[in-house]
């Protein structure tokens, strides 16, 4: 099978990674406009296009880091808007535990050193240096449609992203203190914060852009395919 168009995306899908160290520069305002105008094609239930996107840059994405990171290690309480899954089991558990334990084999953190653990966590607080910083909310009245809609927006984010050689990360951590982020960010406590994507330009010299996870082959998750 040949097709150009096919061949592009698969790619653009093939070596998109999540990015955990990145370069310092600022993406050009063009490219970002063209990054979430091409987004914004999403498809969503009914055409609500439930995303609402709080995008933080430069000296502000940094401060807004540095203020998450303290109020985290404050020992304040999780509180987020869209409840957690209540726990991983069987191949749900398995591919979470290998995409934990290849990232701190890359980094150089051993299984039993909590504090090594705690360290490179925390860097979800300050977006692992990212430049620029994508806040996903959703109007709370849509409920769980309104997440899915902005999974589908989020994975088309990272697509495009890939297609424009930007780097990116989507993290669900953010959401574990959505108190703070309403506060800081000004977000009205009717949207539901669901997550941010970090966005800017890998270190491809950080030890943590070095491991890929896996993924399973399409036969073990498509019933019928023949």
């Amino acid at each position: 099978m040949t097709n150009s168009d096919y061949d592009t995306v698969d790619r653009a899908l093939a070596e998109r990674y999540s990015c955990r160290g990145f370069l310092p520069d600022r993406v050009p305002g063009e490219t970002l406009r063209a990054l979430f105008a091409s987004a914004q094609r999403t498809a969503s239930w009914c055409n609500s296009q439930a995303w609402q996107v709080t995008l933080v840059s430069a000296d502000d994405a940094a401060e807004f880091g540095d203020a998450l990171t303290a109020w985290v290690a404050s020992g304040k309480p999780q509180v987020m808007d869209i409840d957690p899954p209540t726990r991983y089991e069987g191949v749900y558990q398995e591919r979470r535990r290998g995409a934990g334990f290849a990232l701190y084999n890359a980094v150089g953190v051993e299984r039993d050193d909590t504090e090594g653990r705690m360290r490179q966590m925390a860097e979800n607080f300050r977006f692992f240096g990212a430049p620029h910083v994508a806040v996903i909310s959703s109007p709370k009245s849509l409920g769980p449609y309104g997440a899915v809609d902005c999974g589908a927006y989020v994975s088309s984010l990272l697509t495009v992203a890939q297609s424009l050689g930007l780097a990116t990360i989507a993290q669900a951590a953010i959401a574990m203190y959505s108190d703070f982020v309403h506060d800081h960010l000004d977000i009205p406590d009717d949207r539901n914060i669901v997550c941010a994507v970090s966005i800017g330009y890998a270190d491809d010299a950080h030890p943590a852009n070095g491991f890929r996870t896996e993924r399973t082959d399409v036969d073990g998750v498509v019933v019928g395919l023949g």
